[in-house]
């Protein structure tokens, strides 16, 4: 018998499903789907296996991102109305890169409590065994389709010290690899985690280097679907770059003008410290 409370009237419960391997559905998840009132599904027939499986036996409205905006109301009405309404995305935890929050937000708005069913999550898994830190980290999501787009998200986030977790298609896999190198660098640590719990599990570990040059000579390491993981800069060397930059940029202000304005000026661009920029260019002055 379950020691968790049964599912209430009038609630909307945000349910975690299997990432791949269905034991690890939890027992207050499978509860939940059995007593719910209905089940909204970011695809119904993908999900009907595993509702059957577990005996769930309530109606499935589809709840995707071209109708979610309309749908939210009605399911939030039944809601009031006493429904008790399960919401599940097609693999993990729902609204991580899938549907429902649309849902959850109106939800909130109406004033129905909204219950989390923690469980599977593949940026989670997989940072937990990629051995990079995981203190701060930062989900990003699925990467652009283009490599211009996909170079820019990179760019904008080279000097971030946290650890930088991406989704990406087995179709752009090797292309992604080849754009963090560039962008990132062939040395900066990441992992790749495929079929996360899967029968084809696969975990790689190493520099972006070594891990581009991997998936590119193995064609099997290039199906599935994959969490791509990159180490977060060093901040000591981060700021160590930028105190270059910034007294790159104030020697060459120097040039058209005092050295207080050029350390004034570098200063307000950069947001390094005034006095010290002042303090550089003063000091390499003969």
């Amino acid at each position: 018998m379950s020691a968790h409370a049964p599912p209430v009237a009038g609630c909307l419960y945000v349910v975690a499903t299997p990432i791949g391997n269905r034991d690890d559905l939890s027992a207050r998840a499978i509860d939940t789907l059995r007593c719910a009132d209905r089940i909204a599904c970011e695809d119904t027939r993908h999900s009907a296996p595993l509702l059957a499986l577990v005996g769930a036996g309530a109606p499935a409205v589809a709840l995707h991102e071209h109708n979610e905006a309309q749908a939210a109301a009605g399911l939030v009405e039944r809601m009031l109305g006493g429904e008790r309404i399960a919401l599940i995305s097609d693999a993990g935890t729902p609204l991580v890169s899938d549907p429902g929050y649309r849902l959850v937000q109106a939800a909130i708005a109406a004033g129905v409590r909204v219950v989390p069913i923690p469980g599977p999550s593949a940026p989670i898994a997989a940072l937990s065994v990629s051995g990079l830190a995981s203190d701060r980290f930062s989900f990003e999501g699925f990467l652009p389709t283009k490599s211009g787009a996909r170079r820019e998200v990179f760019e904008a986030l080279v000097d971030a010290t946290r650890t930088l977790i991406f989704f990406e298609a087995k179709h752009r896999i090797v292309e992604s690899l080849a754009d963090a190198v560039a962008v990132f660098g062939g040395e900066r640590r990441a992992a790749i985690a495929r079929e996360l719990t899967k029968l084809h599990e696969t975990l790689l570990r190493g520099t972006l280097a070594e891990l581009q040059a991997c998936v590119a000579a193995d064609p099997e390491q290039q199906l599935g679907e994959f969490v791509l993981l990159i180490a977060g800069a060093d901040r000591d060397m981060v700021t160590a770059r930028k105190e270059r930059e910034a007294i790159t940029l104030a020697r060459r202000l120097a040039t058209e003008m005092s050295a207080s304005r050029a350390a004034k000026l570098a200063a307000e661009i950069s947001g390094a410290s005034k006095n010290a920029l002042y303090r550089a260019l003063t000091e390499s002055t003969p």
